[in-house]
């Protein structure tokens, strides 16, 4: 065996032990103790916010006194330990593991609540996947329906509103790329979906001015007027209205009131945006 080989094996050898160890650091050895004992130590750990540890001391409780009102206490207080950490997946199993068995607990819209927290800290950029955002927008409206004069519901529903301008954003920036190489009607679905979808978010404004822009470049000039007459309504200090009406002025139109899909569309009430 030449001694590059033995290198090798040896570095393997090294990052073996290296893994094998890293493993059981922190993991507290099966000696039987007290629930009492346990779940103090837990929290004890969790006062002095070393969250792995107070994570495995509170799983530890639920391992040896499964049967105990502790153990209920313990698996909501591990959830949170993970949630601490960033650990969503295990926060969200556990929390999810505590409604299975305890579901009319009194923790429980905490329970939920911790679930809909955990996606809605992981929702990235407009540029990414958003299936984070789109599981948080679920978990929000769970808690919203299930306990609507609680204080998770009033946060949850802050939480939804900037979790829906968010998913607007996205329609935003794939519409500005359809457009800016000209698929238009791929472009327009895109800016439709923020009006019919969005309607609340602070992209409403571009979307229209997009719309109206598009339909003047495919020649649908009384969609155009219609669109930039709707804009025009609702915000008409908007630098958005303004580019709009230049872009008529500029082809001797004028925004005007026309019977439309959008007339149609924006006489419908908007305070029963959001539907459960």
């Amino acid at each position: 065996m030449t001694s590059k080989m033995l290198s090798r094996l040896s570095l393997l050898l090294i990052m073996f032990t290296l893994v094998a160890c890293s493993s059981t650091i922190d993991e507290p050895e099966y000696v039987e103790r007290s629930v009492e004992e346990i779940y103090n130590q837990a929290f004890d750990s969790l006062k002095d916010r070393n969250f792995r540890r107070s994570a495995l001391e509170f799983d530890e409780v639920e391992r040896q006194h499964p049967y105990s009102i502790w153990a209920r206490r313990a698996m909501l207080m591990s959830a949170y330990s993970y949630y601490q950490q960033n650990k969503y997946s295990d926060a969200v199993l556990t929390a999810r593991r505590f409604l299975a068995l305890h579901p009319g607990n009194k923790n429980a819209p905490y329970a939920y609540y911790l679930i809909a927290q955990c996606y809605y800290e992981q929702i990235s950029d407009v540029s990414r996947d958003q299936k984070n955002t789109e599981l948080a927008v679920q978990a929000l409206r769970d808690v919203i329906r299930r306990y609507p004069e609680t204080d998770y519901a009033r946060d949850a529903i802050l939480k939804l509103d900037l979790t829906y301008d968010h998913l607007a954003g996205e329609e935003m920036e794939v519409g500005r790329f359809y457009m800016k190489n000209q698929f238009y009607i791929a472009a327009s679905k895109r800016f439709r979906n923020v009006l019919l979808k969005y309607q609340t978010t602070s992209h409403v404004e571009e979307a229209l001015h997009r719309l109206t822009e598009i339909y003047l470049t495919l020649g649908i000039e009384s969609e155009a007027r219609s669109t930039a007459a709707v804009l025009g309504y609702n915000y008409p200090n908007s630098e958005w209205y303004k580019d709009s009406y230049r872009m008529l002025v500029d082809r001797d139109f004028s925004p005007e009131e026309e019977t439309s899909w959008f007339r149609k569309f924006w006489q419908f009430s908007f305070k029963s945006w959001i539907k459960f």
